[in-house]
């Protein structure tokens, strides 16, 4: 196995988003035959001096954590990327530096998002969560649930609310943000920001002069010192086909977006695959609940994206859960991954037989695939009302949203 693949996530501000809303968008690349779950967890308090056991090491816990749904390759404890009760929205990005990530375990990009959601009420508390996390513990170990090889990578982030959003990239400890209030912006898998920083490593600067990559007479480029010198990778071209939109970008925008194969957003090649993709819609009207979309299952261009809105009295949607293997699960275990267990939650063992009907029969396959984009049609079309209305959703009646999308899906699989 290569390493990461393309990978992208997305943020759209007004005007060039619709009806005051900031959509946030992002597909998982992931290795083929990897789960991935939709698992929510309420607001927590915790004990003084208790700890929080992550992918490979334990943290200190906080106070209380907030309510967060986030999606998660299976086997890990952390999260690709996800939403909490405040309007966060968090993604993670693998990425490339000339200075290798460490194999040593440590905490996971994926952890990071994790702990920015629980613990980070805003975007840039998000921020200062993940720095504050890398500079005390580090980033290392194995990205995939693989025992051949390690595959381990440095990390960046977009993390959004209803004002702002930041892009965050690290190599090792050391960092660099640019905040955004407008337009469109991309993240994927290469270093992306240079002069413009609005936040940095207080040493970053000190480091790169120390290690003979920066003379310090000339303006500091992050990601021309810190890019590796085979990177060819391009967000531009993606990045482009937004700005480009002759409308104000909606959530079906963003959904089509996440579904282009062609221009190579949603990828399905012979090691990798979109596992799993999320949209979620940020209103800046602080009246207007958040709404994120999540799918679940693999290939958004076969997948439905199904409606969460956090509410007090969430209903947990187990169908949507890998089993637990808890101390006997081969990722815990030392030395780890020795076996595969079957990961498989029950709305991805439905979503493969829709997925095989879809690539095999064409008659039958087109008339699913319709049925699939109603339902999704439907979703949105009631989402779009809730938005518009001037009273916030009836709590009883969104709990279990997300749900009875799944579990009206499965039946319609069945």
């Amino acid at each position: 196995m290569d390493g990461a693949p393309p990978s992208y996530c997305f943020v759209a501000f007004p005007p060039c988003s619709k009806d005051g809303l900031v959509v946030f968008g992002k597909n998982s690349a992931r290795p083929r035959d990897e789960v991935q779950e939709v698992v929510y967890f309420p607001a927590a308090e915790h004990e003084s001096e208790s700890k929080v056991e992550c992918t490979y090491i334990s943290i200190d816990q906080v106070p209380r954590t907030h309510a967060i749904m986030i999606s998660k390759p299976a086997w890990l404890w952390g999260a690709e990327m996800g939403a909490n009760e405040h309007g966060v929205c968090i993604a993670n990005e693998p990425v490339s530096a000339r200075e290798p990530a460490a194999e040593t375990e440590a905490l996971l990009g994926m952890d990071l998002v994790r702990l920015g959601l629980e613990r980070g009420a805003t975007a840039k508390e998000a921020l200062d969560v993940i720095v504050s996390l890398l500079e005390e513990h580090g980033q290392g170990g194995n990205y995939y649930e693989d025992a051949s090889s390690c595959h381990s990578f440095q990390s960046a982030y977009l993390l959004v609310d209803r004002e702002e959003a930041w892009v965050l990239e690290t190599v090792g400890k050391y960092w660099v943000a640019e905040r955004i209030t407008e337009g469109v912006r991309c993240v994927c898998n290469q270093l992306s920001l240079t002069t413009k920083m609005d936040a940095e490593h207080p040493e970053l600067r000190a480091y790169v002069q120390s290690q003979g990559w920066w003379t310090g007479g000339e303006e500091f480029n992050f990601s021309q010192v810190f890019s590796p010198a085979d990177n060819h990778l391009d967000c531009c071209a993606v990045r482009d086909s937004l700005d480009k939109q002759e409308e104000s970008i909606t959530v079906q925008t963003m959904i089509d977006l996440l579904r282009d194969k062609a221009g190579g957003v949603c990828v399905d090649s012979e090691s990798f695959l979109t596992t799993a993709s999320v949209v979620s819609v940020l209103p800046q009207k602080r009246n207007s609940p958040c709404i994120h979309y999540f799918t679940g299952t693999p290939d958004p261009s076969r997948s439905i994206f199904k409606p969460f809105i956090f509410v007090d009295d969430v209903k947990p949607v187990p169908k949507a859960q890998s089993p637990c293997f808890g101390d006997d699960d081969p990722a815990k275990k030392e030395p780890r991954f020795q076996e595969k267990p079957d990961r498989r939650h029950e709305l991805y063992k439905a979503h493969e037989w829709a997925r095989a009907v879809m690539e095999s029969d064409q008659e039958q396959g087109r008339t699913l695939r319709n049925t699939m984009l109603e339902l999704e049609k439907q979703g949105l079309e009631a989402m779009e009302e809730i938005l518009s209305s001037a009273h916030p959703p009836d709590p009883t009646e969104v709990g279990d949203l997300f749900y009875d999308c799944v579990d009206t899906e499965i039946k319609f699989f069945k």
